[in-house]
């Protein structure tokens, strides 16, 4: 039986890096060397979490129901019943495709004109850090 994963092998870490091929960059760049652009850990889950945010569910062929339909209520009538709804949404959604990577805090959302200002405040599992990713969701986008 093979080992995919990311752990380090009985040889001394030759594994080591393997790791680092999950973490690519969002929105797909080329780094300075031409190569694939990679991110660091903490950039790498804001840039997840931006993802769920902004991805409608259906909209990705293989995996339908990933997304939040934050979009969706973005029309809505700028209400208190509209800002718990999305609250809501942004904080089942995170829970249910990034529960293993992060733990939601708190959600604050925000209508400001024709947009969204969402903070997610929450703990890196791995490193038991806190953090903050701020998604602006723009109608016209």
């Amino acid at each position: 039986m093979r080992s995919y994963g990311n752990g380090s092998s009985a040889a001394g870490g030759a594994n080591q890096g393997v790791g680092n091929m999950n973490r690519i960059d969002y929105p797909f760049q080329f780094d300075g060397r031409g190569r694939t652009g990679q991110s660091g850990e903490d950039e790498y889950i804001r840039e997840l979490i931006e993802q769920v945010l902004l991805t409608t569910p259906g909209e990705r062929v293989m995996r339908p129901d990933f997304g939040s339909g934050v979009r969706q209520l973005l029309f809505g009538a700028a209400s208190p019943e509209v800002a718990t709804t999305t609250q809501y949404l942004v904080q089942s959604s995170l829970q249910q495709w990034l529960a293993d990577l992060i733990t939601v805090e708190a959600v604050e959302v925000e209508s400001r004109d024709s947009a969204l200002l969402i903070n997610v405040q929450y703990v890196i599992r791995r490193s038991q850090a806190r953090a903050v990713a701020e998604v602006r969701v723009d109608g016209g986008s």
